[in-house]
């Protein structure tokens, strides 16, 4: 099978954004070519919050057809996460991706999810963006597959010991091993 129809046949993302209360970004990456400019992506993200700011999405996401596409996506505090698929693409698939998302960043920052954690911690989430998708084919979906791979990404090993978490801890302990097996 060719890459090409391969691509055609596996599911893609358009693109994630994790948006603010007012609609401004937060973290967004883009797998398309849709919007060629970053005015065409500006305006994307005005119209799309404009249009479902007013909906209650906190408790389950919500589904919406939003100029040809398909949008999935869910609020917390103030935080609006959008995960958008081309009209063929499955609800369902485009749902997982977003949970998978939310969930990943709810577990890095100790769900403590708001503007200010998110910001504070925005490498983190540009590496879930990283995990889930890449040139909008999906490789992850589970948020602690997702969130222990950007943990051990994200870890300083010049860090003591006593600061890092467990899994960081051996994390660190296994590279070691494993550099000093193979010099």
């Amino acid at each position: 099978m060719a890459l090409s129809s391969f691509r055609d046949a596996c599911p893609t993302v358009k693109n994630i954004l994790l948006l603010d209360s007012e609609g401004k970004r937060v973290a967004v990456k883009y797998y398309s070519d849709d919007w060629p400019t970053n005015n065409s992506k500006l305006a994307f993200e005005k119209a799309l919050f404009t249009k479902t700011m007013k909906t209650n999405a906190r408790t389950e996401a919500e589904i919406t057809m939003f100029d040809n596409y398909i949008i999935v996506y869910k609020f917390i505090q103030d935080l609006h996460f959008f995960v958008t698929g081309g009209d063929d693409e499955n609800e369902l698939i485009l749902a997982a991706v977003l949970q998978g998302f939310f969930d990943s960043v709810a577990l890095l920052l100790r769900n403590n999810v708001d503007k200010r954690e998110a910001l504070e911690n925005l490498d983190l989430i540009f590496l879930c963006l990283d995990e889930i998708v890449e040139r909008g084919m999906i490789l992850e979906t589970d948020a602690n597959v997702i969130a222990g791979k950007v943990a051990v990404n994200s870890m300083d090993p010049a860090a003591p010991l006593s600061e890092q978490t467990i899994s960081q801890a051996l994390a660190t302990a296994r590279e070691h091993l494993t550099r000093t097996l193979f010099q």
